[in-house]
């Protein structure tokens, strides 16, 4: 390999090749069109039959990997359908409804603009199993896979109408119309670009739209999911949905500005579907990072709130083991398992709209009436790559001394980042002010245990 810092490379030291979701990177350096290649390769030679949907967002390295995985695939055998711009949502559900043996998500979803990242899709559009991603690393560590030839190669097939079958599907899905709603879309310059303000205009609701002018350098730049004060500041009364680069994500802003985030949409969707016996055993899962008030939100009403690590494979595992009907993170990634294989943004507002309108309620009425949120701060430390946070017992003398300050009145929490070489820290409490305090406090040693 050309570069010193390829992700391929980094697996002889110990790094793994998948992450919480998938593999990331910054393209050209990290993620580069050699790897993208050897990973198709490796994954056609796992594939047990079908062809495989492939679609990317908006950033400007996608073309490129995704023809090099594209081409990785081809040189096994394995046929593929190159679907172009596409939400995750739409990929997942194409992949199931096209019958493929898999599917690939080019994304590095809410991250910057220079980085990528691939995410395989199992039969069904689900994130692929944590055994089959194994086997992958395995071949692409080894530089080993089946090879094609001649009449043998596969190849890719025609196109379909991906955006028009998936917003037909997701117009199907919606159990109201939206006349009488003013909607803001901020689709983060990404996937959701065009598909977002279409769906919502389809629905009926008058729609404005932000952050729909992708130029393969603005993803993410200041808008979407993880921007939300932009919306905020741009909705002047509307119904804010903000989406990230693919799209998997949904943060919301109600009428007064206020931002609605994963927690917050969790808990007004589970207490509508537990009152209209929707709710199948009672009960949602989500993770470690949930705010303590839904949790407390979901107990007022006789919901129990199961919680896994953080990651969408740990929250899927856990709704299997439950059968749990819904699911997700605070950061607004949201899995309706009735409706869909993956989380989708698109569908978890158009869920999300649907409370609304069968309430009869405003957004900012539900969110006031639903759930009181404990103040949480979280921050993130950048590290060097490759470090072991378990060994880390400077700073992890200093949570046990912030937990013992906070009592029963707050949480301290930290864990790598799964897809950027970062730390996150939070800390909630009852009072804000000591929340920022503590997490100031432990960033600092954070900083100066793993930033070297």
């Amino acid at each position: 390999m050309e570069s010193a810092t390829d992700l391929r490379h980094l697996l002889e030291n110990g790094h793994r090749l998948f992450g919480t979701d998938g593999v990331r990177g910054e393209a050209g350096t990290e993620l580069t069109a050699e790897l993208a290649l050897a990973i198709g390769r490796a994954a056609g030679s796992v594939l047990s039959a079908g062809h495989v949907v492939i679609g990317r967002d908006t950033r400007r390295s996608g073309p490129m990997l995704s023809a090099a995985i594209q081409a990785g695939f081809h040189s096994v055998g394995a046929n593929t359908i190159d679907i172009g711009i596409a939400t995750s949502g739409a990929i997942s559900y194409l992949t199931g409804a096209l019958d493929a043996g898999m599917g690939v998500v080019v994304s590095a979803s809410h991250n910057p603009a220079p980085d990528n990242g691939i995410k395989l899709l199992g039969p069904g559009g689900r994130k692929l199993k944590d055994a089959a991603e194994d086997e992958v690393e395995q071949l692409v560590r080894l530089g080993v896979g089946t090879r094609a030839r001649g009449g043998a190669v596969g190849t890719d097939h025609p196109g379909v109408d991906a955006n028009t079958r998936y917003l037909d599907w997701l117009t199907g899905l919606a159990e109201n119309r939206f006349e009488g709603l003013s909607v803001m879309v901020d689709a983060a310059n990404g996937a959701a670009s065009f598909v977002g303000p279409e769906l919502f205009r389809r629905l009926g609701a008058d729609v404005a739209a932000i952050g729909n002018k992708p130029d393969g350098l603005n993803i993410n730049d200041g808008v979407g999911a993880t921007n939300p004060e932009t919306l905020a500041a741009a909705a002047g009364g509307r119904i804010g949905l903000a989406f990230d680069g693919d799209a998997d994500r949904l943060i919301a802003v109600d009428e007064d500005g206020e931002i609605v985030d994963g927690d917050v949409i969790m808990a007004i969707v589970a207490r509508h579907l537990d009152g209209v016996g929707r709710l199948r055993n009672r009960t949602v899962v989500s993770t470690v990072m949930s705010n303590v008030g839904l949790e407390r939100s979901l107990g007022e009403v006789g919901i129990e709130l199961v919680r896994t690590k953080v990651g969408d494979r740990y929250v899927v595992e856990a709704m299997d083991e439950h059968d749990a009907v819904l699911g997700g993170e605070q950061s607004g990634h949201i899995l309706f398992r009735d409706d869909a294989a993956t989380g989708d943004g698109l569908l978890t507002a158009v869920r999300l709209l649907d409370v609304m309108m069968s309430s009869g309620s405003e957004l900012r009425e539900l969110r006031a009436t639903t759930i009181r949120q404990y103040p949480q701060v979280l921050q993130n430390v950048r590290v060097a790559r490759g470090i072991k946070l378990d060994d880390a017992s400077a700073v992890w003398s200093e949570v046990k001394a912030i937990e013992a300050e906070l009592g029963d009145e707050g949480r301290v929490f930290l864990r790598p980042s799964g897809t950027e070489p970062l730390i996150r820290v939070m800390v909630e409490s009852a009072v804000l002010e000591d929340a920022q305090r503590h997490a100031d406090r432990l960033c600092l040693v954070v900083e100066s245990e793993l930033a070297r």
